[in-house]
């Protein structure tokens, strides 16, 4: 097959079609189905039991979605696998092939987007507004079209999510930006530049870097983001023919080429479940191994649990949790409260604060937990008080945690992906029964958890 050129006149071709309400039947799929449930549904857990036995973390979601963004840029075929079968992954695919794209799924983790008949540079409101990482097709439809119509993404209400980092990235390649509503990029032809980012953007990174691979020149990307998820797709459009380095640090270098081809890719391992796995190890009491443990990308996890009394070891590439017996918070020097905190990469990640709170409050003493990056994340703690966990909440990045606390079951609801795990792994370390009702919130992050809990003993079952 050959290869798609993205230079010449940008086109517009005008929104996708409609009637794409339901279009996940029409994925080609294997035997089983890659739909969920329609319905909010409802975990029913009977906590107090302690786990045991091996389990192994799924693909990286935000490794997952943009690495299927960027099969975008190409008209060969791209093949993924390790690819985590979750909300998120399904309803970014159902956009990807409302733009013309064939989505075929190979096996329960295996999936290949051709994005040959890709033909419109504007996406479909409802479905942006269904996930966050709609906005991440901006930057190939961008390169490939010169232009794209994007309204306003979807994603969980943890507080103000900034689109300006992407918008200054795209400026500094050359396009023009126009906001009604949605945003509107127009760029006749993109051309490297040297820029800083006004913050570490994830997206806003995976954004400019998707967009310059296909400018004219070379691009540098200070501040840039450094996530094992950048990462990953850094080391994708590698593959499909890109030419990125200084992967892994805060600076890239980008020399544009004039088209991508196709490539064969694993998406790697999740650090961030594998951090909410050490949480429930150490809420349930349990001695567990995570296999296939993401253990270069661990450093600050383990630092930050660590700091809880819960130690790991690693073999190779398992984790093995010591989470039974009793956990000491370790005090700072001359007395001081101990806190964990978050920031970007190599930080201790913003999205297991909610973990690493749960944790906590089965801990012996006090800490403080300091979500800097998301103003709303921890408003999900009375919900863990209901339950009978210690906590005060400062304000609304700050949260002081006195532990140990016996949990009692109760009945809870999921506000979004990481406090709805955090949730779950409460009631899973509570005496007691729990409900915790919109659990489409977890499932658009952690794949089939129930199932994967269970196989450790974890007594739960899924009510429709």
């Amino acid at each position: 097959m050959g290869r798609l050129s993205v230079r010449g006149e940008p086109r517009y071709l005008g929104p996708p079609a409609t009637g794409l309400r339901d279009p996940l039947p029409r994925l080609r799929s294997a035997p089983f189905s890659p739909r969920f449930p329609d319905t909010m549904g409802t975990f029913l857990v009977e906590g107090g039991h302690r786990l045991d036995g091996r389990i192994r973390p799924a693909g990286n979601k935000n490794a997952a979605l943009p690495c299927l963004a960027a099969a975008v840029l190409a008209a060969e075929p791209v093949h993924f696998s390790n690819v985590p079968r979750i909300r998120d992954v399904l309803t970014f695919l159902e956009i990807v092939q409302s733009l013309g794209a064939e989505v075929t799924w190979n096996g329960p983790n295996e999936v290949t987007v051709a994005a040959a008949g890709v033909e419109t540079d504007s996406i479909n409101e409802e479905l942006a507004g269904r996930i966050r990482a709609s906005v991440l097709l901006a930057g190939p439809l961008l390169a490939r079209f010169g232009h794209v119509q994007l309204p306003p993404p979807g994603g969980d209400v943890i507080g103000r999510r900034r689109m300006d980092t992407h918008f200054l990235a795209f400026e500094a390649l050359g396009a023009e930006l126009s906001l009604n509503g949605g945003f509107s990029i127009t760029a006749r032809t993109l051309k490297g530049a040297d820029f800083f980012l006004d913050e570490p953007s994830v997206t806003g990174t995976e954004n400019a870097v998707m967009a310059a691979v296909l400018a004219e020149g070379e691009t540098t990307i200070r501040n840039a983001a450094a996530e094992p998820h950048v990462q990953d797709l850094c080391n994708l459009l590698n593959a499909m023919g890109a030419r990125i380095s200084g992967i892994g640090t805060h600076m890239l270098r980008i020399e544009g080429v004039r088209e991508l081809g196709g490539a064969t890719f694993r998406i790697g391992p999740d650090h961030i479940e594998t951090g909410s796995f050490i949480g429930l190890a150490a809420v349930t009491g349990s001695d567990l191994i995570i296999e296939d443990a993401p253990v270069a990308h661990l450093d600050s996890t383990l630092i930050g649990f660590r700091r809880l009394g819960i130690e790991c070891t690693i073999d190779g590439t398992d984790l093995h949790v010591k989470g039974a017996g009793e956990h000491h918070i370790r005090q700072d020097a001359f007395g001081a409260v101990p806190k964990i905190d978050d920031g970007p990469w190599p930080a201790f990640p913003a999205d297991l604060t909610s973990i690493a709170l749960v944790a906590a409050t089965q801990c012996h003493g006090t800490i403080l937990i300091h979500e800097k990056m998301f103003e709303s994340r921890m408003y999900f703690t009375d919900k863990l008080v209901g339950l009978g966990a210690s906590i005060i909440l400062c304000d609304p990045h700050r949260a002081v945690v006195v532990g140990p606390s016996p949990l009692r079951g109760g009945i809870v609801e999921s506000p979004d992906i990481r406090a709805g795990m955090a949730l779950l792994i409460a009631a899973l370390g509570a005496e007691g029964k729990s409900e915790i009702h919109n659990i489409r919130q977890i499932e658009r992050g952690y794949e089939r958890i129930d199932e994967r809990l269970r196989g450790l003993g974890a007594r739960i079952t899924r009510q429709e």
